[in-house]
């Protein structure tokens, strides 16, 4: 008969070494299972709730301002205090889609009555709308929808530098358009 009693004093280190082992593995696995797991912290961009835009000609006051996202060419027109009695209504009547919203950066020039016809005619490509844009030679539907896109323009030459037209488009309407 196999006698435990004496089997344990026999190995009693053993014994020990096992219960002991045990235990801090026992321990292990319940420390990490409770112990409180690293959160993952989530780092949220500063989305501006503002864009700026440069307001020039004739207008009374005219300047950068800052306008809420959303805002409309009329809301800059309204802040730059409106315009000036030397402002071309005719080319802002054909030209200026005032319910068009601004975007970040956008320059928007108020030509004056004074201004040279060859301006007066050509389209500005910072505000033109897509039928206006498809009035130019070698402009399609796509074509004017990725000028529009790539919206605001510093420069006429902005089309070629962002890839929105190629050298020889560009040739062709270039004396066309305006960014003002």
């Amino acid at each position: 008969m196999f006698d435990l009693k004496s089997w344990i004093e026999a190995h009693r280190w053993a014994v020990l070494g096992v219960l002991v082992g045990a235990a801090l593995i026992g321990s292990g696995v319940f420390m990490t299972r409770t112990a409180e797991q690293p959160g993952v912290e989530v780092l949220s961009a500063t989305i501006s709730a503002e864009l700026v835009v440069d307001i020039g000609g004739e207008v009374v006051r005219p300047g950068v301002y800052k306008l809420p996202v959303g805002s409309r060419i009329e809301d800059a027109l309204r802040v730059a205090e409106g315009l000036t009695v030397g402002a071309d209504t005719n080319y802002i009547e054909k030209y200026l889609n005032r319910a068009a919203k601004v975007s970040d950066g956008q320059k928007l020039y108020i030509p004056s009555k004074s201004a040279s016809s060859v301006q007066d005619n050509r389209i500005n490509i910072n505000s033109a709308s897509q039928g206006e844009l498809e009035g130019l030679p070698g402009i399609g539907p796509v074509t004017a929808g990725k000028i529009m896109a790539g919206r605001p323009y510093q420069n006429v030459s902005d089309l070629v530098e962002k890839k929105i037209v190629g050298e020889k488009l560009y040739d062709q309407i270039k004396d066309m358009v305006s960014v003002w």
